[in-house]
């Protein structure tokens, strides 16, 4: 016999060792439909208001544009104190006194000579003629200052210091039939030369 080995039978394969399973649970396919269920109903609810807001805009610019057209038929109301009014009777004036009473509601003193000066009433509009500011009547100092620029004014209206270019301005004054002073804003004298007027200055 000879001494030689028979050749070695080629190794059987070896099977592969299994994949590691993979941590977690996995997926499963109605799963994955509910996730694309999620997806779609945020796009659909991005288009519906997205939709909602292209309609409230063109909604709101219609409705804008119908008030403008009604107001065009509607007349504007203004709340500016009324050009023509009472303010009591002379009586109720004492002579020689600027009154104030009227400054605040219509912008006006009421002033009443004394019988040495006259004895008349008259009204002046409380506007500076610089800049139209609100003067303030000092009592003890007998003038109008207006505290804006330092225009000063007599009793009288005439202006005698600081920027103002003119007097103040008198308003009509009449007496009505119950016997109450009229003041008429729409109506005012400028020109000193013209204070002397009935108009201007009421004899009581």
């Amino acid at each position: 016999m000879s001494d030689e080995q028979p050749p070695a039978s080629p190794a059987a394969p070896q099977p592969l060792a299994p994949k590691p399973a993979a941590k977690g649970p996995m997926k499963s396919m109605q799963q994955v439909e509910v996730d694309e269920s999620k997806v779609w109903n945020l796009w659909f609810t991005r288009r519906e208001f997205l939709t909602l807001a292209a309609w409230g805009a063109f909604l709101a610019g219609l409705a804008g544009s119908a008030l403008a057209f009604l107001r065009f038929f509607i007349p504007r109301v203004t709340y500016d104190p009324p050009s023509l009014f009472k303010v009591g009777k002379p009586d109720e004036y004492m002579p020689g006194i600027v009154d104030e009473r009227w400054k605040k509601k219509y912008r006006i003193w009421v002033a009443r000579d004394t019988p040495a000066e006259g004895g008349g009433m008259y009204a002046i509009f409380a506007r500076c003629t610089h800049l139209g500011c609100t003067p303030n009547w000092l009592e003890g100092q007998n003038k109008f200052k207006c505290p804006c620029h330092g225009s000063g004014f007599r009793k009288t209206g005439i202006n005698f210091e600081g920027p103002a270019p003119r007097p103040l301005e008198r308003c009509r004054v009449a007496l009505a039939d119950d016997g109450q002073l009229i003041v008429d804003l729409n109506t005012r004298f400028r020109n000193p030369k013209d204070w002397k007027k009935p108009e201007a200055y009421l004899k009581v």
